[in-house]
């Protein structure tokens, strides 16, 4: 059940999507979809109290066998990570190389662990169908993720794209209260990196903006 997937205190704070999740799972069972069943939810699986940075992605990666349930984030161990390393994954490996001296493997679960929330707004897709469950009502969901973060936590946002800057709205009051700040680029996705993210720089920004908020930075080796 995708509900109990969920650490207890998002399941306090979403409480009001039980049925939601509960049709999913329905759905889910009658359809191949990606990722597997286990980790549709696993970016919700560890504690929001945690949470320093709030990472938007778009949509599961469609190829079988690479999604994790994490936005950006492909299957763990290095045989995996090196045949599995989609395009928008090597991207970011460029911009931490460029932004810090990276010399980054591409394992994000290792950010998860420092209270990166890595998120997508849409979480399933179809085997080989990029964006094919946009119309499946994920994105009310992910929108009351978001809220109930902003609600709760101090936080920085960082967007990548703009399916992750329609987050905006859902900050608002949460930005004029000083407890969140924005960071954004274009998408790190080989169609749109060269068009603001390469050079953007956005983890050193990052890691300025949550030294304004009085949080440690991140180490974004990975």
């Amino acid at each position: 059940m995708l509900f109990e997937q969920m650490h207890p205190t998002w399941q306090k704070w979403l409480g009001d999507t039980h049925q939601f999740l509960k049709a999913m799972d329905a759905r889910l069972a009658q359809q191949p979809h990606l990722p597997e069943v286990a980790n549709v939810l696993r970016a919700l699986a560890s504690d929001p109290t945690k949470v320093r940075v709030l990472l938007i992605g778009q949509d599961p990666y469609p190829t079988p066998g690479v999604a994790i349930g994490l936005s950006f984030a492909v299957e763990l161990g290095p045989k995996q990570i090196s045949r599995n390393k989609p395009g928008s994954l090597r991207n970011i490996i460029k911009e931490l190389e460029s932004d810090l001296g990276l010399n980054a493997s591409g394992d994000l679960t290792r950010w998860e662990d420092q209270g990166v929330l890595l998120l997508n707004r849409h979480l399933t897709c179809a085997p080989g169908s990029a964006g094919s469950h946009r119309n499946w009502g994920w994105q009310s969901f992910t929108d009351r993720v978001v809220a109930e973060l902003a609600a709760h936590q101090k936080f920085v946002s960082l967007e990548l794209g703009r399916d992750a800057a329609s987050i905006e709205p859902l900050l608002a009051d949460a930005k004029l209260l000083g407890r969140v700040i924005e960071v954004r680029a274009a998408h790190p996705s080989p169609l749109s990196a060269h068009r603001g993210f390469l050079g953007s720089k956005v983890f050193s920004k990052t890691n300025l903006a949550l030294e304004t908020l009085g949080l440690e930075p991140i180490n974004w080796n990975c």
